[in-house]
């Protein structure tokens, strides 16, 4: 119905997609998977014409078809219900089902009463609730993730794209969505579902493909492939080498005998995080692993104050942290280093030298002055330690390379003398020379005492540069891996859920 043949996709020299095979038949609901950058919207953006492909082609019904905008892909018969609600918050539940398709009257004019009874019909047919003359706004996340449901269903389309569709629903409407998509499929439609949470997938698709660093490697039915094979697709490792358990060679350990530098406790972020509870020690390295969507980045944030949470503790040096406040946190000695460098850290048109000098700021300066020769020294002790690449600490810093980026966002938060250093994904994006350096120096601070939270989704640097992993699940502690269990083969489990279905007894 609509596939793919050896599509191909570059964005500045790097490949996004490379020679993709993808086929959705009628009436079936295929899982699309993969870890963070392994192309899945990528190859969303081509089959709805957002993208066009450098190579290869797409079909749909059979024919060769260029979409060279998304209104010809919707057109066509394909809607998208990405996990970002597309729609305009400021008008109404009906007026965003129907926009640019309102049902008129004689005279040309937008019948609001027809509009706003079939818009009725439609969301009392998803199980939902609401006034459809109440502006979108106004609800909740999972109600207007239903509303862009009944959008896609409202216009017959033939396929249905639905990108991590069930992110902000709760349960009971996971069901319901569930149970619509069931229904499209039984009436012929295809659906492509994308999600990071495993137990769906098995509860809802028939086929699934897995996507890793741009390519296929993996397409079949769910039926025959359980979640320790689909993970190992999903992270490039070989079942057989799994199964054989064979252990990690560990790094060194940094453990020191002394009370936790930092203690969460129960840890509640609606929809999020259900929970969460973590230690760390002075010297300690304490990997935080899990799949997308696990609750990595939301654990860190929560901790750092920059996700609000519901309940829940935290303490640095036996001091309670006010929840929900930066500013609190940072005073407390907590420094993060989020996952997305050029959207949440690096500020590109400002130099080197203003870029690490940022969170300092306060300490350097006296009745809105600022001290500037403490700034110079400090910029330059930094740019020595760490070994940052720069013409000079005035160069711009979107001039340098993403591991020399890095760095300077390392050394910002390292001004700042924390007690604490949580890292996203810090060596996401740079090359393995840069990789290799900022592991180093992930070691040499916890030599030096500090208290490190790491999360990568690179299974080999959580077992080799981790103390202990802890590994989580939608949004909980689903294991804790140290000594002779933190290994590759364990930590692959542990991310596959084998564990606990194994306890259970059962299955999801």
């Amino acid at each position: 119905m609509l596939e793919t043949r050896g599509v191909t996709k570059s964005f500045g020299g790097v490949h996004a997609l490379r020679g993709v095979d993808f086929a959705l038949t009628r009436g079936e609901i295929h899982a699309l998977v993969g870890e963070n950058g392994a192309g899945k919207s990528t190859l969303i953006k081509v089959l709805t014409g957002v993208h066009r492909p450098d190579s290869g082609t797409v079909r749909f019904d059979g024919a060769e078809v260029e979409f060279h905008r998304p209104a010809d892909a919707q057109r066509a018969g394909i809607s998208t219900i990405y996990q970002e609600v597309n729609l305009v918050p400021l008008l109404s539940v009906a007026r965003n089902i129907f926009l640019g398709r309102e049902p008129r009257t004689r005279l040309g004019l937008v019948d609001v009463a027809a509009m706003n009874r079939r818009a009725a019909e439609l969301v009392g047919s998803l199980g939902v609730n609401v006034d459809v003359t109440a502006d979108l706004g106004t609800l909740g996340l999972g109600v207007q993730q239903m509303v862009a449901l009944a959008r896609a269903v409202s216009v017959d389309s033939r396929v249905v794209i639905m990108d991590e569709p069930t992110s902000s629903l709760e349960a009971k409407e996971v069901g319901t969505l569930f149970d619509v998509a069931r229904n499209l499929a039984a009436r012929g439609v295809g659906l492509v579902f994308v999600s990071h949470r495993l137990d769906e997938l098995w509860r809802l698709c028939d086929r699934v493909t897995v996507l890793r660093d741009g390519q296929r490697v993996h397409t079949g039915t769910l039926a025959e492939l359980d979640r320790l094979g689909l993970i190992a697709h999903m992270l490039g490792r070989e079942i057989s080498e799994v199964a054989r358990g064979g252990a990690t060679e560990f790094g060194e350990t940094h453990l020191r005998e002394q009370e936790p530098v930092l203690a969460a406790e129960g840890l509640e972020v609606r929809n999020r995080l259900h929970g969460v509870g973590l230690t760390v020690r002075p010297g300690e390295v304490l990997g935080l692993g899990g799949l997308l969507g696990s609750g990595r980045s939301e654990t860190v944030k929560a901790v750092y104050g920059a996700l609000p949470v519901r309940s829940g503790s935290v303490r640095v040096a036996g001091r309670r942290v006010r929840p929900n406040s930066v500013p609190h946190a940072l005073r407390a000695g907590v420094a993060l280093l989020s996952e997305d460098r050029k959207a949440e850290g690096i500020i590109p048109d400002l130099s080197v030298r203003d870029n690490i000098a940022l969170a300092v700021l306060p300490k350097v300066s006296r009745g809105g002055l600022v001290a500037e020769k403490r700034i110079d020294a400090l910029v330059d002790t930094f740019l020595r330690r760490l070994r940052i690449k720069a013409a000079s600490p005035a160069q711009k810093v979107r001039e340098l390379s993403g591991g020399n980026q890095q760095k300077v966002l390392i050394a910002r938060w390292l001004c700042t003398e924390p007690k604490v250093f949580l890292l996203d994904e810090p060596t996401r994006g740079i090359d393995v020379g840069a990789k290799a350096e900022v592991q180093a120096l992930i070691d040499e601070l916890a030599e030096q005492g500090l208290a490190v939270v790491l999360i990568s989704s690179e299974m080999d640097e959580l077992v080799e540069g981790a103390d202990r992993i802890v590994v989580l699940h939608d949004g909980t502690v689903r294991d804790e891996l140290s000594g002779d269990r933190r290994t590759s083969a364990a930590l692959l489990e542990a991310l596959a859920g084998v564990a606990e279905t194994n306890e259970e007894g059962g299955d999801d």
